[in-house]
């Protein structure tokens, strides 16, 4: 991939481009720095957009550092948190951790990755040293990020540790001596916090990269704390099934942000395929060959026609979701108007409540078969496994 492809596909910003720029032309040996807390046991292919940008940057010969924030995970970052992340047990941090390089190698070329715990220097700073880094800061430039503004217009707690995380991660490009730092559009500010800290520590700013946020099954900005992850762990059927439920919108982003095909290949199979369950059983098939193999996409492919093709007689179902994912959504063992609006925006089947509205308003609301479905707040139906749900032209099958 050339340099200019890299800087712009799946990027949303780049700080100093120029210079970046420059310095990729120029042949020198840039480190490149990622660092992920493993908040979660799993890796997300969502996160898995960044890693394989370094990915890009390592096949161009440069030095890939990969950290696991084993002490940042501790202090908890708030950049995406509409509300304060509790401090994570230690215990729980170590549990999800031991497999955190494995996972990033199914990505990143293991022998030229250089790798990292940052509990290796963040444990030695003393108060002395912290308290140099938090005079760089203004409480108004934190307080200025938009997720905590509108904590704290509403009288949502903001913590003292949570100010400390931009520190934290900032002092991580010092420890190793960063020249490039990637991360996603929410990291910005910690980003930047790097490069004042690099400044005040005699060294040159890094360059920044960073990447667009890549929605989950639910329509919402992909996070473990939501559960609508596709995981770089999960089995291949699953895997597979789980792209088949995103939203039809989402197709392209996740053919550019999720696949290494050119833009003229998406365009092309985008093209050629008029109905997106083909289009998304493509886009399926390339993300589970990436992280499992072709054969194993084609047997996924397989169970899933088999699994919610017309066998039997039975309608085509594009989603499946569990009765327990539904429950929280219903009242009673019944559908009402407002868990049916609910269901339909997390399974993907409507962008909004608005748009299920509009499709429900328009006819397109069917409960296995049948139509005369009340538009009100009364109990519409008993729910039961096999359910099959139609919104429009798209269906849901309750299993």
């Amino acid at each position: 991939m050339d340099i200019n492809t890299i800087l712009a596909r799946g990027v949303e910003e780049v700080i100093d481009k120029e210079h970046l720029t420059a310095a990729l032309k120029s042949g020198k040996k840039l480190r490149i720095k990622l660092g992920i807390d493993p908040t979660s046991p799993n890796i997300h292919i969502g996160r898995a957009v960044v890693l394989w940008k370094l990915r890009a940057f390592q096949e161009l010969g440069h030095k890939i550092v990969f950290i696991v924030g084993d002490f940042t995970g501790l202090i908890g970052d708030t950049s995406d948190k509409d509300a304060e992340r509790p401090m994570m047990a230690a215990s729980e941090l170590r549990k999800n951790m031991k497999g955190y390089f494995d996972q990033a190698f199914k990505i990143l070329d293991k022998s030229k990755t250089e790798t990292h715990y940052n509990s290796e220097w963040l444990k030695k700073l003393g108060f002395l040293e912290v308290g140099e880094m938090a005079d760089l800061f203004g409480l108004h430039e934190f307080a200025a990020r938009e997720n905590v503004a509108k904590r704290m217009k509403v009288g949502k707690r903001v913590s003292l540790r949570e100010m400390l995380y931009p520190i934290m991660q900032g002092y991580d490009s010092v420890a190793i001596k960063a020249d490039v730092e990637l991360g996603g559009t929410d990291q910005r500010f910690n980003l930047l916090a790097g490069r004042v800290i690099q400044k005040h520590y005699g060294q040159k700013p890094q360059d920044i990269v960073t990447t667009t946020l890549l929605e989950g099954t639910d329509g919402r900005k992909m996070s473990s704390s939501w559960g609508n992850v596709i995981n770089l762990t999960d089995k291949p059927d699953e895997m597979f099934g789980k792209v088949m439920s995103i939203s039809d919108d989402l197709i392209k982003k996740y053919f550019l942000l999720c696949t290494s095909l050119s833009e003229e290949e998406i365009k092309n199979i985008i093209f050629a395929n008029k109905n997106p369950k083909d289009q998304k059983t493509r886009l399926a098939k390339e993300i589970v060959t990436i992280y499992h193999s072709t054969k194993a996409a084609e047997a996924a492919a397989t169970n899933f026609e088999k699994k919610f093709g017309k066998a039997k007689g039975e309608v085509r179902a594009d989603v499946e979701m569990a009765y327990q994912k539904v429950k929280e959504d219903v009242g009673g063992g019944t559908y009402t108007y407002t868990g049916l609006l609910n269901l339909f925006v997390r399974s993907g089947l409507a962008s909004s409540k608005m748009d299920a509205r509009r499709k429900i308003d328009g006819g397109g609301l069917s409960i296995n078969e049948h139509h005369h479905i009340r538009l009100s707040e009364k109990i519409l139906h008993t729910m039961s496994k096999g359910d099959l749900i139609r919104l429009g032209k798209r269906f849901l099958r309750i299993v």
